[in-house]
């Protein structure tokens, strides 16, 4: 039998810093809608670092999201991490730069669209948009808690 615990709040926020990417979830058109997105954690707050369109669209009409995040090693072995709360989009120059110079510490591969906008496959200009997520619940699941290693030493 599988036996699943509750992570702590500590294991969950250490979790959410390690793994970087989860799925975003929110309302679009009235319908819920999710996508694959790597977000970055600092102190409790997760940032999220795209280009306008479709999501920011919906998330400025409606901030409330959900993240997933997940980290599967096999069926018996796993850990899950549900984070709901409000998406603010960052319009301070401060703030913007104080994100960006963690969001560049933590993935150098983003330079070259940090300091460019671009045009799309329709034309539509495409330009950098960050939003700070103020967590309302952070929940978390694992199997690899304490009576799961308990039971299966036993």
């Amino acid at each position: 039998m599988l036996d699943i615990d509750e992570m702590g709040q500590v294991e969950i926020k250490d979790f959410l810093y390690k793994v970087g990417y989860g799925h975003l979830g929110y309302i679009h058109e009235g319908k819920p809608y999710v996508m694959p997105m790597h977000y970055y954690m600092e102190d409790s707050d997760i940032y999220l670092f795209t280009t306008q369109g479709m999501k920011t669209h919906d998330i400025n009409i409606n901030p409330e999201i959900c993240l997933q995040v997940e980290e599967i090693h096999d069926p018996l072995h796993w850990r899950s991490v549900i984070v709901t709360g409000q998406a603010e989009r960052l319009t301070e120059q401060t703030d913007i730069d104080r994100a960006m110079t963690f969001i560049k510490a933590r993935n150098s591969t983003l330079s070259p669209a940090i300091s460019r906008t671009w045009t799309d496959s329709w034309g539509h200009s495409e330009s950098i948009t960050i939003y700070r997520i103020h967590p309302d619940e952070m929940t978390g699941r694992t199997t690899d808690g304490i009576s799961s290693q308990t039971s299966s030493e036993g």
